[in-house]
């Protein structure tokens, strides 16, 4: 008979939200693999359990190598728990090859749900939760960083981010270049930890706040786009959403025809704000 991997949720802050099962799992697994052994060791006294399995360590570096191994584990009728450092696994952190690859062998996948920074700070946020799209975290180079930005520019769902403390001011600066710094958003910051925070307010005031520095795990929820219809749209949005194309590598031509059709119009009418934008500069400039 093959066994069973379990996708345990582990607490995100305080340790009083593990769900009761978590230490019944950690008990009787054959296999624990975590994300960070020792902050394993710290959860597991915590609970006052002493896992009875074999305990191995599975993060990013090693995930790939440590697969196969798992599986075959597996196969061979163990109970694998699978835990993260913090939250659910394959959200954001390792997992989903695992998952796959126990899938891809006809294994039972089951999970201990748990705590997640996700659906808390959109739960805290105040902006509409009933449709919403996970982004994770966003690239750490500018240029690409602006680029995954765009590609979701127009969603209506609202937006979770994952993000570094000491990348958070970029963060929100490039979303206010590319959704526009009116856009409501929320910082949550450190959830049911002892400090926690969310600060709610329009994207530029964000960035303008964050800029002096934030500590923490950081979850940012970003309110979906407005429906806008084409009449809507002035001249120097058009502008603005050239531009952002243009930063992020797209040649003026192609963020012209990109941008005439997520707006509905022709693409001689968003050229034309373009050059008049651009003569205007000019003449503003003597």
């Amino acid at each position: 008979m093959t066994g069973i991997l379990v996708l345990a949720g582990t607490p995100i802050g305080d340790i009083s939200d593990a769900p009761p099962r978590l230490a019944e799992e950690l008990a009787g697994a054959d296999v624990v693999a975590a994300e960070d052994t020792r902050r394993l060791r710290r959860l597991t006294q915590a609970l006052g359990v002493t896992p009875k399995g074999r305990v191995v360590s599975y993060f990013e570096g090693n995930e790939t190598a440590r697969t196969p191994e798992l599986v075959e584990e597996l196969a061979g009728g163990a109970r694998v728990l699978l835990v993260t450092d913090a939250g659910m696994p394959s959200v954001s952190d390792p997992g989903y090859r695992l998952v796959a690859a126990a899938v891809e062998r006809d294994v039972k996948v089951t999970a201990v749900p748990g705590p997640s920074a996700v659906l808390t700070a959109l739960a805290l946020s105040g902006l509409p939760v009933d449709r919403f799209c996970f982004e994770g975290f966003l690239p750490r180079k500018a240029g690409e960083r602006l680029g995954r930005l765009r590609e979701v520019a127009q969603e209506r769902r609202t937006l979770v981010y994952f993000e570094a403390p000491h990348r958070l001011d970029d963060a929100l600066a490039a979303m206010a270049e590319v959704f526009g710094g009116e856009r409501r958003a929320a910082v949550c910051r450190e959830l049911t930890k002892t400090y926690e925070e969310v600060k709610r307010g329009p994207l530029a005031e964000l960035a303008a706040w964050a800029a002096e520095g934030v500590r923490g795990e950081i979850t940012v929820v970003v309110e979906g786009a407005p429906e806008k219809g084409a009449e809507e749209i002035d001249d120097a949005e058009l502008v603005r959403r050239v531009r952002v194309r243009e930063e992020a590598g797209e040649r003026r031509k192609e963020a012209i025809a990109a941008v005439a059709v997520e707006a509905g119009l022709p693409k001689r009418q968003v050229f034309d704000a373009v050059v008049r934008a651009k003569r205007e500069a000019g003449e503003g400039s003597r």
